[in-house]
């Protein structure tokens, strides 16, 4: 039996477990994977100071990501087609959250529904939404979600239109998978897998099949998806669904200082320092190199979390420590979906707060909100010098 230590070890097992497709889907960036890789290992950059004869008796990861107690500074993060790495993956992966103590948030790309995440949990969850040009199937499921009591709405503004990834494309990637010949080899393989999806309560996208007039299977919902992301989507947009949706706002996407700024001016209650994993524009700095002049530019005036990269405690640990209020990890809790279903997320869960309580105790710290830059060694030029 393999021992699970670290978010690496869910991974290896995840690879081996989930067809192709799947895997390539969470474990790529668009293009050159530049961006994707920087994500992490910009984070290696970073040092941590050790501190010794203090007490560290009595540590607490506990703090809050706008205004809702958390278990430590983490929520899960929308993923699209997590229900395509385990069977009713995002109803597992919500209760998993909820059991730890952390915010679950659901993709509108998602294989279960809201409806189906809200049957299945019994607290309040996050909803991710992306803005599509149908503004009566947007205004549907954004009701959807206040019906579900749903407690905050991430719009996601990074992706009006798709960066290419290039193991997508070559991999046919389809809910449920198309059935090539190449495909029909590799699910051959992942038995476990296959026996386990029979059973699950849905394979297809269900925020969107059987509420928009016309789509009932993949071909048509492809079709339509390809076509419905909203590329005139600005500020003003933004405010109207921030109107709309009346209560508490993530705006996540955000790379840049100036845009920061036009957040925190609509009034989000939180913003995600975010390159989407990589997975948008390639070339772009990772999202921890860009957290400092963020927080720079917008100060107190709205809270700053940070997404991509994170794949440990101490990545917690080291954008906490820079000034960010939480972070969100997604890959790291879908391998652990993908190897070990509901108790996977856990044990991805467990791993990420081990590690963020003993690095706390040895930067000498007892709690997370007496985490800032003393606790780092940051190489001076780290944010890198670019000329204007």
């Amino acid at each position: 039996m393999t021992v699970i230590t670290t978010i690496e070890d869910l991974r290896r097992i995840y690879q081996r477990r989930v067809p192709r497709m799947f895997y390539d889907y969470a474990e790529s960036g668009s293009w050159t994977e530049q961006t994707f890789r920087e994500n992490t290992s910009d984070f290696d950059k970073i040092r941590l100071r050790q501190r010794v004869a203090v007490d560290m008796s009595g540590r607490s990861t506990r703090t809050q990501m706008i205004g809702h107690d958390v278990a430590m500074p983490v929520a899960l993060a929308p993923v699209g087609l997590t229900g395509m790495q385990h069977a009713d993956g995002e109803m597992k992966a919500a209760r998993a959250a909820e059991n730890f103590g952390v915010p679950f948030t659901l993709s509108t790309m998602s294989i279960n529904s809201i409806e189906d995440v809200a049957g299945y949990t019994k607290k309040p969850f996050w909803f991710q939404l992306y803005t599509m040009k149908d503004t009566d199937y947007t205004s549907r499921l954004i009701q959807r979600a206040k019906d579900a009591k749903c407690s905050a709405l991430v719009i996601t503004l990074d992706l009006q239109i798709l960066g290419q990834r290039h193991k997508d494309l070559k991999n046919g990637l389809s809910a449920p998978p198309k059935l090539t010949p190449k495909t029909i080899a590799n699910l051959a393989t992942k038995w476990a897998w296959g026996i386990e999806m029979l059973s699950a309560k849905r394979r297809h996208f269900g925020n969107i099949v059987g509420h928009v007039k016309g789509i009932s299977d993949a071909s048509s919902l492809g079709a339509w998806t390809a076509e419905q992301f909203d590329q005139t989507l600005d500020w003003g947009k933004v405010a109207k669904l921030m109107e709309q949706w009346g209560g508490k706002v993530i705006l996540k996407g955000i790379l840049d200082a100036e845009d920061a700024k036009m957040a925190a001016k609509l009034g989000a209650d939180a913003i995600v320092v975010s390159n989407h994993g990589g997975r948008q524009l390639d070339g772009a700095l990772s999202s921890i190199r860009m957290l400092p002049s963020i927080l720079d530019a917008v100060g107190d005036q709205v809270e700053v979390h940070l997404d991509s990269g994170i794949r440990s405690g101490q990545d917690v640990l080291k954008a906490v420590a820079m000034g960010a209020k939480g972070t969100f990890i997604g890959r790291a809790f879908v391998y652990g979906l993908g190897a070990m279903g509901q108790k996977g997320v856990t044990k991805a869960l467990e791993v990420i707060h081990k590690e963020l309580d003993v690095t706390m105790a040895l930067c000498g710290e007892k709690s997370v909100a007496n985490l800032g830059r003393h606790n780092l060694l940051i190489p001076e030029d780290f944010e890198g010098r670019w000329q204007q």
